[in-house]
C-alpha cells in the first residue's frame, strides 16, 4: 500500500458516511444525503489534515490503539509528524503495518503492535515494543473500540453478521453485548492498566487521553452495550486521574458526535438493513445532528483531523492543568 493510500485511510470523505445511523441517528439519511441543506449562512472550515505543530513531541514516546484507520490512524500520522516516536496497536494487522510504514518512509520514527486489546499479551508486547525501540512511555491514546460484535475489518453484511449487530436492549443478543463489552470495557482497562504501570515505575508523569463518545455522556438509541462501555471508559478516566495525579499523570477523555470514519460509515449501512425489520416506534429519529452539522450547508460531520488535533492537544505540555475531564468534543451535541 502506497503512502498516499494509508492518508486517505485516516479518514473517510464525508460522503461515504452518508447513512449515519446507530448510536448516531437511527437510520436517518443526513440532510445533505437528501438534498437538503444546513441553515447557517456561514460554514465553519475543518482542520488541515496536513496541519501539524513542529516539534511538540520531540523525544516522547506515544502509544496508540486502533491505529490502522480513522481516527487511530490520524493520531498516529500527525504524532509522528510531530516528533513523537509511535508505537501503534491494532489487529487489522496488514493495514495496521502500512500506517507505520508510511509513518517511517515520511522520516517519522514508528513501530507496530498486532493484537486484540482485549487480550493481555496485547498489552504486555505494546509496553515491551514502547520500551524496548524507545526507551519508555510518555503517551496514549486509547482509541481502539467498536459499536458491534463483528470483527472490525469484515465488510457489513448485515444478513450473516445479524446477530452481532446492535439493537434495542430487549432484541439485543448475547454474543453482541459480550463482544462490545470485550473490547471497549475489557481492552481499554487492560491497556490503561498496563500503561499507568509502567509510567508509574519510571518516575516521570505522563499523559493519557481515552476516546469516548457522546454514548458516554448521553443515553442513545439502538446501542445498549456501546452506550454502556462508553459510560464506563469515561468512568475509568475519572478514577484513573483521582490516582495518578500524585505521579504526574493526566487522564481525559475525548467524546465526539457523528465522526467520518470507518466505524461509523459501517453504522450506517447497518443500520439502513435493519430499518426494515425494526417494529414499533423508535428514538433514534428524535435527534440526528449536532449543532455545527445542523447549520452546515452541506451538514458535515466532524472530520478525524479535528478530532485529533484535541486528543493531541490533551497530550501535550499546553494542557498541564487538565485531567480528570470529559471533553464533549462533539459540535455542540450535548449542548442542545
Amino acid at each position: 500500500m502506497e503512502r498516499r493510500d494509508v492518508l486517505k485511510a485516516a479518514a473517510l470523505t464525508a460522503t461515504t458516511a452518508a447513512t449515519l445511523g446507530g448510536i448516531m441517528g437511527g437510520g436517518v439519511t443526513p440532510a445533505s444525503a437528501q438534498g437538503t441543506k444546513g441553515v447557517g449562512v456561514i460554514d465553519i472550515p475543518p482542520v488541515d489534515p496536513a496541519y501539524f505543530v513542529p516539534g511538540r513531541f520531540t523525544g516522547k514516546t506515544m502509544i496508540v490503539t486502533g491505529s490502522a484507520r480513522g481516527l487511530g490512524a490520524g493520531a498516529a500520522i500527525r504524532a509522528a509528524r510531530e516528533g513523537a516516536n509511535v508505537v501503534g496497536v491494532d489487529i487489522l494487522g496488514d493495514l495496521g503495518q502500512s500506517v507505520i510504514d508510511a509513518i517511517v518512509a515520511e522520516g517519522g520514527k514508528a513501530v507496530f503492535v498486532a493484537g486484540d486489546i482485549a487480550d493481555e499479551d496485547t498489552s504486555t508486547r505494546m509496553i515491551a515494543a514502547a520500551v524496548d525501540n524507545f526507551g519508555g512511555l510518555d503517551l496514549a491514546i486509547n482509541n481502539a473500540g467498536v459499536m458491534d460484535g463483528a470483527f472490525p475489518g469484515d465488510p457489513p453484511d448485515y444478513a450473516s453478521q445479524k446477530d452481532l449487530v446492535f439493537a434495542r436492549l430487549h432484541e439485543s443478543t448475547d454474543a453482541y453485548w459480550e463482544g462490545v463489552i470485550r473490547t471497549n470495557i475489557t481492552g481499554t482497562w487492560r491497556n490503561l492498566r498496563a500503561e499507568l504501570k509502567q509510567m508509574v515505575a519510571q518516575g516521570r508523569g505522563g499523559a493519557i487521553v481515552n476516546v469516548g463518545s457522546i454514548a458516554g455522556l448521553t443515553g442513545l438509541a439502538g446501542n445498549p452495550a456501546y452506550v454502556t462501555t462508553k459510560h464506563a471508559v469515561n468512568g475509568m478516566t475519572r478514577n484513573a486521574a483521582v490516582d495518578y495525579a500524585p505521579y504526574g499523570i493526566r487522564v481525559n477523555s475525548v467524546n465526539m458526535a457523528a465522526t467520518d470514519t470507518p466505524m461509523i460509515a459501517r453504522a450506517g449501512a447497518m443500520v439502513a438493513a435493519s430499518m426494515a425489520e425494526v417494529q414499533g416506534p423508535t428514538m433514534g429519529r428524535v435527534k440526528t445532528q449536532s449543532l455545527l452539522a445542523y447549520a452546515d450547508s452541506a451538514n458535515r460531520p466532524s472530520t478525524v483531523a479535528e478530532q485529533v488535533a484535541m486528543m493531541l492537544f490533551l497530550l501535550s505540555p499546553e494542557a498541564s492543568n487538565f485531567t480528570g475531564a470529559l471533553y464533549a468534543t462533539d459540535g455542540g451535541w450535548t449542548t442542545y
